[in-house]
């Protein structure tokens, strides 16, 4: 797989592509600011780009903002963010777009290297890997009269595993509960959304930016 890495900690940055290399990654270009992260999109075409928030000159949101970028220059452009604060409102505009294709994670939070691989994979083909820190603080953000909230407090559950990128054999490991009753759960949650298979795209994902976006 074909990676492009935004990172401004060298330290940082240099395990990230070690750590990718040795699981048999191609780390194309390891870059420290947001112009070099667009240009290393546009000319690698990544299948996947590891972002910082916070890059220089501001360490505000310039990695956020190249990476939307990136996206538009580049469409579908897989983007997983790495992030010592769960930023809300740049989670946020992430997801807005409703293509999939992203992670949010908090660096101090990623404790398994091979689970953060596992995660990049997931995020490169489509997925989500969302951490649980910042699932709970945008759904602490949802408005009073949300239409999610035909949904019961086990499909809420449910689908918050799902954002975090868990499968249904996964969540029902979680749940203590058996494969069936986590499918039947999907199933309810799909079809309360009004997701069905004439929607088209990954159902998991449509439901997981559903439930996460902002408005």
């Amino acid at each position: 797989m074909r990676i492009v890495i935004a990172e401004d900690l060298v330290l940082l940055r240099d395990g990230l592509v070690r750590l990718l290399t040795a699981h048999g990654h191609d780390v194309v270009a390891a870059v420290g600011d947001g112009p070099a992260l667009v240009a290393a999109v546009v000319e690698h075409r990544p299948e996947i780009a590891i972002v910082d928030v916070r890059l220089p000159p501001s360490q505000r949101d310039e990695g956020l903002r190249a990476a939307l970028e990136a996206r538009q220059l580049v469409p579908g452009t897989p983007v997983l963010v790495l992030s010592q604060y769960v930023e809300e409102s740049y989670a946020a505009e992430l997801l807005a777009d409703g293509a999939g294709a992203v992670g949010y994670l908090l660096k101090d939070r990623v404790a398994d290297p091979s689970d953060f691989v596992d995660q990049v994979i997931r995020v490169a083909e489509g997925g989500t890997a969302i951490d649980q820190e910042v699932v709970r603080q945008l759904l602490a953000r949802r408005r009073a009269d949300d239409p999610l909230d035909q949904l019961t407090p086990r499909e809420r559950e449910v689908l918050e595993l799902m954002a975090q990128g868990l499968s249904n054999a996964a969540i029902a490991k979680r749940l203590v509960v058996t494969d069936g009753a986590i499918e039947k759960h999907v199933t309810n949650i799909f079809g309360k959304l009004g997701l069905h298979t004439s929607a088209g795209g990954n159902l998991r994902v449509l439901a997981v930016l559903a439930w996460l976006r902002v408005d």
